[in-house]
Parts: C-alpha cells; sequence; structure tokens
C-alpha cells in the first residue's frame, strides 16, 4: 500500500484529507508543518507529499527544497495559483500543483498519476542502482565500474550521483541538484554544481567533454541519459 503524507496546518482540511484518500487504497498519515513531518519521514517510508503552499511557519516552497528526493510531491495552493508560483514549485521537484478546491476525483487521479512516475520498490529496501557497466552501491555508498574496478566519490559527489539515478532520464534543475548534494546544512552555490557535474563525468564517461550519460539541457539543468535497474534487498 502506498503512503501518503499531508503536510497542512489546517486541522480541518489536514482531516478531510486523510479521511477521503483512506478510502483509496492509500496509507495516510498528516503532518501540521515540516518539523511534524521531517520526524515521520524519518521513521517512514513516504511515496508522496501534499503540502500546502501557505504554511505559516515555513514557506511551502521551502519544505519542497527539503522534500526533493524524499517522496514525490504535489503542492496545493488556496490563492497562489499564478504561473510565476507554478514554475518556482514545479522546478524545485514538484510532480503537480493543484488547487485546494479542486474536485476529489480529480485530486485522486493526480495522486496516482504522480505515483505512477516512482518505482514501486521502496526506496529504504534499494541496495543498489545500476546503468550500464555502473554499479551504485547505497549502502556501501560505492560506485564500480563492471563489477571490479571501484571509483572513490565525494560526499558531494555521491549524493549528485543519487540524485541523477533516482530520476532517470528526467530533467534536474540547477535548485534540485543544490538541494540534492548540499552536506548537511553547508551552503552550495550554483556554479559550484557545474563544478560537480564536470568531475563526475570525468570519472564516469570515456569522453567528458562529449558526455554519453550526464547531458547538459541548456537553461535547465541536467539529466542521466540512462536505464537505471533497481536491486532491492530482497533481490
Amino acid at each position: 500500500m502506498r503512503h501518503l503524507l499531508v503536510i497542512d496546518e489546517d486541522t480541518k482540511f489536514r482531516g478531510m484529507l486523510v479521511d477521503y484518500l483512506s478510502q483509496h487504497a492509500f496509507r495516510v498519515t498528516g503532518a501540521r508543518d515540516y518539523d511534524q513531518a521531517e520526524l515521520i519521514l524519518a521513521k517512514e517510508q513516504i511515496d508522496l507529499t501534499l503540502v500546502d503552499l501557505n504554511l505559516r511557519q515555513e514557506d511551502g516552497l521551502s519544505v519542497v527544497r527539503k522534500l526533493f528526493g524524499k517522496s514525490a510531491i504535489i503542492i496545493m495552493s488556496e490563492d497562489r495559483l499564478d504561473e510565476a508560483d507554478k514554475v518556482a514549485g514545479l522546478e524545485l521537484g514538484a510532480s503537480d500543483y493543484i488547487a485546494k478546491n479542486c474536485g476529489p476525483r480529480e485530486l485522486v487521479a493526480r495522486v496516482r498519476a504522480a505515483l505512477r512516475t516512482r518505482p514501486m520498490l521502496e526506496r529504504r529496501d534499494i541496495r543498489c542502482y545500476s546503468f550500464d557497466a555502473w554499479v551504485l552501491n547505497v549502502k556501501l555508498r560505492q560506485l564500480t565500474y563492471d563489477g571490479k574496478i571501484k571509483v572513490k566519490l565525494t560526499v558531494r559527489e555521491f549524493n549528485l550521483l543519487l540524485a541523477f539515478v533516482m530520476a532517470p532520464r528526467q530533467v534536474l534543475s540547477r535548485e534540485q541538484l543544490l538541494s540534492a548534494s548540499r552536506v548537511h546544512t553547508e551552503a552550495v552555490f550554483d556554479r559550484c554544481i557545474d563544478v560537480l557535474v564536470l568531475r563526475l563525468r570525468r570519472k564516469l564517461e570515456l569522453a567528458p567533454s562529449d558526455p554519453k550519460f550526464i547531458r547538459t539541457e541548456r537553461g535547465v539543468g541536467y539529466t542521466l541519459d540512462a536505464d537505471v535497474a533497481l536491486e532491492g534487498r530482497g533481490a
């Protein structure tokens, strides 16, 4: 059963969503803010998070930035429905952006559509991501080529490659990659992403100047142009 998280400080609205979505074969947990959601995320595997954009304690876009890579994300908003907000939310990694007053049947359809983009195997059970002759072992934090050549990665390089293999053939914006490659609370600047990508290319590519895997999407970001296979603990 897929696990959904609803972040909304409106107790009545949050409860209504939890109750309704629970009737459609979802396990649903509610949280009033990101602090409470973080405690849930630390203990539970969340497949999709619905987050209200108008949280009083913290702007919803900041919450979306923190959620990137932890679950699929749908932004809900009552009044911030202009194009600029939608573009900002989607570029930060949200799968969808909807009005809070959308119909319940439409909401369920959008949740199911967002979930279809995520692997059915839970991320906490994934041990390895593989593409071409490369294998990234998440548990060991190790990258190998052809099953025998170990390639050393810095923490930032590992985090960056993990972001790519978790979203193959999807364009990841610099903002998303900034969030993914950050080490704890250490700041990472926009220009650092280009340097990190170059370093990663030098380790992955036969010809870094003509990359086969990590391709530049001009004016947008980067994409991993490869099919990625997942290996779970029980595989």
